[in-house]
Protein backbone atom coordinates (compact mmCIF):
# COMPACT_ATOMS: atom_id res chain seq x y z
CA UNK A 1 0.00 0.00 0.00
CA UNK A 2 3.08 2.38 0.78
CA UNK A 3 4.00 2.15 -2.89
CA UNK A 4 1.25 4.50 -3.60
CA UNK A 5 2.32 7.18 -1.70
CA UNK A 6 3.84 10.58 -3.89
CA UNK A 7 5.36 13.26 -2.04
CA UNK A 8 4.22 16.13 -3.91
CA UNK A 9 4.09 20.22 -3.28
CA UNK A 10 1.20 21.83 -1.11
CA UNK A 11 -1.93 23.46 -2.87
CA UNK A 12 -4.16 25.80 -1.75
CA UNK A 13 -7.07 23.33 -1.96
CA UNK A 14 -5.26 21.39 0.74
CA UNK A 15 -5.95 23.69 3.15
CA UNK A 16 -8.64 21.92 5.23
CA UNK A 17 -6.94 18.53 5.49
CA UNK A 18 -3.73 20.23 6.39
CA UNK A 19 -4.76 22.11 9.08
CA UNK A 20 -6.40 18.81 10.98
CA UNK A 21 -3.24 16.68 10.27
CA UNK A 22 -1.69 20.12 12.04
CA UNK A 23 -4.09 19.96 14.72
CA UNK A 24 -3.52 16.28 15.30
CA UNK A 25 -0.05 16.21 15.31
CA UNK A 26 -0.07 19.12 18.23
CA UNK A 27 -0.79 16.04 20.73
CA UNK A 28 2.57 14.92 19.79
CA UNK A 29 4.25 17.96 20.30
CA UNK A 30 5.38 17.99 16.43
CA UNK A 31 4.17 20.85 13.90
CA UNK A 32 2.59 19.51 10.97
CA UNK A 33 3.15 23.16 9.13
CA UNK A 34 6.42 24.36 9.45
CA UNK A 35 6.54 28.27 10.30
CA UNK A 36 2.69 28.06 10.04
CA UNK A 37 1.20 31.05 11.41
CA UNK A 38 -3.10 30.83 11.82
CA UNK A 39 -3.11 34.64 11.11
CA UNK A 40 -1.62 34.19 7.98
CA UNK A 41 -3.81 33.74 4.93
CA UNK A 42 -3.65 30.08 4.02
CA UNK A 43 -2.62 31.13 -0.26
CA UNK A 44 0.48 33.20 1.21
CA UNK A 45 1.39 30.59 3.48
CA UNK A 46 1.66 27.85 0.39
CA UNK A 47 3.45 30.77 -1.34
CA UNK A 48 5.57 30.53 1.31
CA UNK A 49 6.36 26.61 1.23
CA UNK A 50 7.65 27.76 -2.52
CA UNK A 51 9.72 30.68 -1.79
CA UNK A 52 11.61 28.62 1.01
CA UNK A 53 12.47 26.01 -1.52
CA UNK A 54 14.16 28.08 -3.67
CA UNK A 55 15.95 29.70 -0.88
CA UNK A 56 13.68 32.61 -0.25
CA UNK A 57 11.62 34.43 2.47
CA UNK A 58 13.83 32.55 4.73
CA UNK A 59 12.82 33.45 8.60
CA UNK A 60 16.21 33.72 10.85
CA UNK A 61 17.62 30.22 11.06
CA UNK A 62 15.88 28.60 8.22
CA UNK A 63 17.51 27.51 5.57
CA UNK A 64 16.24 26.92 1.74
CA UNK A 65 13.93 23.33 2.35
CA UNK A 66 11.41 22.09 0.15
CA UNK A 67 7.92 21.23 1.85
CA UNK A 68 6.11 18.12 0.38
CA UNK A 69 2.95 16.28 1.94
CA UNK A 70 2.63 12.44 1.07
CA UNK A 71 -0.72 11.79 -0.42
CA UNK A 72 -2.23 8.39 -0.89
CA UNK A 73 -5.04 7.81 -2.53
CA UNK A 74 -6.30 11.08 -2.74
CA UNK A 75 -5.71 12.08 1.31
CA UNK A 76 -2.86 13.85 2.61
CA UNK A 77 -1.33 10.93 5.11
CA UNK A 78 1.85 12.69 6.44
CA UNK A 79 4.75 15.18 5.16
CA UNK A 80 8.23 15.62 4.89
CA UNK A 81 10.67 18.84 5.02
CA UNK A 82 13.85 18.39 3.07
CA UNK A 83 16.69 20.54 3.98
CA UNK A 84 18.97 21.54 1.16
CA UNK A 85 21.63 22.47 3.72
CA UNK A 86 22.21 22.47 7.51
CA UNK A 87 22.63 25.42 10.26
CA UNK A 88 24.33 25.21 13.65
CA UNK A 89 20.70 24.22 14.93
CA UNK A 90 20.03 21.58 11.99
CA UNK A 91 23.88 19.77 12.60
CA UNK A 92 22.89 19.35 16.00
CA UNK A 93 19.13 18.15 16.31
CA UNK A 94 17.25 19.02 13.34
CA UNK A 95 19.08 17.24 10.40
CA UNK A 96 18.11 17.55 6.97
CA UNK A 97 15.08 15.52 6.22
CA UNK A 98 11.86 15.56 9.24
CA UNK A 99 8.88 13.48 8.22
CA UNK A 100 5.52 12.86 10.03
CA UNK A 101 2.75 10.23 9.43
CA UNK A 102 -0.76 11.08 10.07
CA UNK A 103 -1.72 9.39 13.20
CA UNK A 104 -4.60 7.32 11.57
CA UNK A 105 -2.36 6.07 8.91
CA UNK A 106 0.59 4.91 10.93
CA UNK A 107 2.17 1.29 11.32
CA UNK A 108 1.44 0.69 7.30
CA UNK A 109 4.86 1.89 6.11
CA UNK A 110 3.95 5.18 4.93
CA UNK A 111 7.19 6.61 7.11
CA UNK A 112 9.43 4.20 5.31
CA UNK A 113 8.01 5.48 1.83
CA UNK A 114 8.19 9.51 2.73
CA UNK A 115 11.75 8.99 4.26
CA UNK A 116 12.78 6.77 1.06
CA UNK A 117 11.08 9.31 -1.45
CA UNK A 118 12.54 12.46 0.91
CA UNK A 119 16.30 10.88 0.71
CA UNK A 120 16.17 10.70 -3.27
CA UNK A 121 14.98 14.90 -3.04
CA UNK A 122 18.16 15.53 -0.33
CA UNK A 123 20.32 13.73 -3.14
CA UNK A 124 18.93 15.63 -6.14
CA UNK A 125 19.57 18.63 -3.93
CA UNK A 126 23.36 17.95 -3.45
CA UNK A 127 23.04 16.35 -0.20
CA UNK A 128 25.80 13.33 0.61
CA UNK A 129 25.89 12.45 3.69
CA UNK A 130 21.96 12.73 5.25
CA UNK A 131 21.33 13.38 8.81
CA UNK A 132 18.41 12.43 10.45
CA UNK A 133 17.34 13.19 14.22
CA UNK A 134 14.80 12.01 16.45
CA UNK A 135 13.69 12.14 19.65
CA UNK A 136 15.32 9.54 22.03
CA UNK A 137 11.23 7.98 22.95
CA UNK A 138 10.34 8.00 19.15
CA UNK A 139 11.08 4.35 18.02
CA UNK A 140 8.90 3.95 15.72
CA UNK A 141 11.04 6.57 13.66
CA UNK A 142 14.14 5.11 14.80
CA UNK A 143 13.14 1.86 13.54
CA UNK A 144 12.45 4.17 10.23
CA UNK A 145 15.53 5.76 9.75
CA UNK A 146 17.51 2.23 10.58
CA UNK A 147 15.58 0.23 8.21
CA UNK A 148 16.97 2.81 5.34
CA UNK A 149 20.26 2.39 6.64
CA UNK A 150 20.88 5.38 9.02
CA UNK A 151 23.88 4.51 11.12
CA UNK A 152 23.32 6.03 14.72
CA UNK A 153 26.15 8.51 15.72
CA UNK A 154 25.37 9.94 18.87
CA UNK A 155 22.71 11.04 21.28
CA UNK A 156 22.33 14.90 22.40
CA UNK A 157 20.23 16.78 24.24
CA UNK A 158 17.95 18.60 23.01
CA UNK A 159 16.83 22.18 23.14
CA UNK A 160 13.46 21.28 24.35
CA UNK A 161 15.11 18.86 26.73
CA UNK A 162 14.42 15.71 24.87
CA UNK A 163 17.39 13.81 23.79
CA UNK A 164 17.76 13.44 20.34
CA UNK A 165 19.42 10.29 18.43
CA UNK A 166 21.53 11.39 15.45
CA UNK A 167 21.54 8.88 12.19
CA UNK A 168 23.61 9.60 8.81
CA UNK A 169 22.84 7.93 5.92
CA UNK A 170 25.47 7.61 3.26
Amino acid sequence: MAASLRLRPLREQDEGEALAAHEELRSDSFSFLLGWDPAMRWRDYVELCTARSHGRRLAERWVPSTFLVAEVEGLIVGRASVRHRLNEFLLHEGGHIGYAVRPAHRRRGYGSEILRQALVLARAHGVGDVLLTCDVPNTASAAVIERLGGVLEDVRDGADGVPKRRYWIR
